[in-house]
């Protein structure tokens, strides 16, 4: 079926530049999108998704109120949520393996529809910039395999690659790194996040050795889980740590010019746990998962298996 806008169908699109062109409206609510202040949200409240992740519920979660994700720079953001059931999933997005990644993020809100059977799929995008490589472009026209999808899906939010650029001191940078959504209300807006848990640097260690999009909730449960990785205990990686910023920067960036102040300091942690624990095996007993529950204080805590 479809991607639809203002409920014209949505056709063969060569370039964001065209498809901005085609839907003046959309730079409209992009600029408005974009103009809104920042919300640094509750850690007792939010799911954090981090890059290569996903995660969907519902607005009967109790241990949940807004899902969240930053940090991206040509990455794009991708919240869909059925307006009848009120599920929503956020994704962070990279371009790894991007045409099956959008079929994982219908399937996840499709599955907790329940029995509703009135209300609609709509969709909201935001990331990118206008990075030299055009990387950000590229992502954006193939996220837009929102159209080749079963279900009719409805774009309310396309806040990307041109729409979100800006430049500061000759530099293109992305004006919004990252958004949360509000499963109670479904509600989007630019957010940033204090905390990034739980197993922050195992789940990133994920991702830098390879790790495909994974999901990380059990809503049914409230329970955030994070599923056995490996890497190779003989990862020539200790390198990179005596390595400058610049040279990080530039060997392990889509966008060295425009990533987070923090970014190289979370590339060496990243890496510094990788190395602390060579033998991946050993942080999954029984090759089981480790999940992490919400406790009375509001923070995730592991449940240990005896």
């Amino acid at each position: 079926m479809p991607l639809f806008i203002q409920g014209r169908e949505l056709g063969r699109i060569r370039s964001t530049e065209e498809l901005f062109s085609k839907y003046p409206h959309l730079q409209e609510h992009a600029r408005t999108f974009r103009s809104r202040p920042l919300v640094e949200v509750d850690p007792k409240c939010l799911l954090y998704v981090q890059q290569r992740e996903f995660a969907t519920t519902t607005p009967a979660d109790e241990y949940v109120s807004v899902i969240g994700s930053d940090d991206a720079t040509t990455c794009h953001l991708v919240v869909l949520r059925h307006t009848g059931s009120g599920a929503a999933c956020l994704a962070h997005c990279d371009g790894s393996r991007t045409w099956s990644e959008v079929q994982l993020i219908v399937k996840a809100v499709a599955s907790l529809r329940n029995v509703f059977k009135d209300g609609r799929f709509e969709l909201h995008l935001v990331g990118g910039f206008n990075d030299d490589a055009r990387t950000s472009h590229k992502l954006s026209l193939s996220i837009l395999a929102f159209q080749k999808q079963e279900q009719d899906i409805h774009l309310e939010t396309c806040c990307i690659t041109d729409m979100n650029d800006m430049v500061e001191n000759g530099i293109h940078k992305p004006v919004v790194y990252g958004i949360g959504v509000n499963v109670k209300t479904g509600e989007v807006f630019p957010a940033s996040f204090p905390q990034k848990g739980p197993a922050e640097e195992l789940r990133s260690a994920r991702t830098f050795t390879g790790g495909q999009m994974a999901d990380i909730y059990d809503s049914d449960h409230g329970l955030v889980k994070i599923d056995p990785c490996k890497w190779s205990p003989d990862m020539d990686i200790a390198l990179w740590l005596s390595q400058s910023d610049d040279t990080i920067l530039k060997c392990l960036s889509t966008s060295p010019m425009a990533e987070p102040p923090h970014f190289v300091q979370h590339i060496k942690s990243t890496i510094q746990f990788i190395l602390a624990h060579p033998n991946s095996d050993s942080l999954f007993p029984g090759r089981q998962p480790q999940l992490y529950h919400r406790n009375q204080s509001g923070d995730w805590e592991r449940l240990l298996r005896s």
